[in-house]
């Protein structure tokens, strides 16, 4: 199984940056876009995971929670990783508030626990809306970092609970599935 830990966003926020974003969508740009019910905010990435393993993934995601109390988060701006000029992922920004670098930590940390690596990168929460093609250069991206400027959006909402998914991939992208909810109680 090919796991990873998110936060999803609710529906209606989901819909409303897909149609914000809807210019990059139909601009000609090599970019393989995200559908819009697998807009999400990953917390860490696990990868390959053997069944047999789920349950104790489980256990350590609530013990990551266990005490964490819902917390608002800003989305707002877009840009692309590494950079506009090179990209390769591009995203909705997310604002990195304490208790979401907290959450992120502890997940990270339990997880570490159970053998995954950690991460090496700084967290930097965000929305992933599409990723580059192989063989994209200036020519075809040419035009990329304007669009991303123009588009403005900003909605806050509020995490309730960090969920357990499962991607599955296929040609036309990714499928994702729920395979546990850890809510946030505090």
């Amino acid at each position: 199984m090919r796991l990873f830990i998110a936060v999803n966003l609710p529906p209606a926020l989901r819909d409303d940056l897909w149609t914000i974003a809807e210019p990059l969508r139909t601009h000609d740009f090599p970019v393989r876009w995200v559908a819009p019910e697998g807009l999400h905010i990953t917390v860490k990435f696990l990868g390959a995971v053997d069944p047999d393993h789920v349950p104790g993934v489980r256990e350590g995601l609530e013990r990551a929670v266990a005490g964490a109390k819902p917390f608002p988060v800003l989305l707002s701006g877009f840009g692309a990783f590494p950079s506009p000029r090179r990209p390769r992922v591009v995203w909705a920004g997310c604002e990195a508030v304490p208790p979401f670098e907290l959450l992120q930590d502890r997940v990270e940390r339990e997880m570490q626990e159970l053998g995954f690596p950690v991460e090496a990168r700084v967290f930097h929460p965000h929305v992933t809306m599409g990723r580059v093609r192989r063989g994209a250069n200036d020519r075809t991206l040419g035009g990329l970092q304007g669009h991303l400027e123009r588009l403005s959006f900003g909605q806050e909402f509020t995490v309730q609970s960090v969920d357990l998914m499962e991607s599955t991939l296929h040609t036309s992208g990714a499928r994702y599935a729920r395979r546990h909810v850890a809510d946030l109680r505090g």
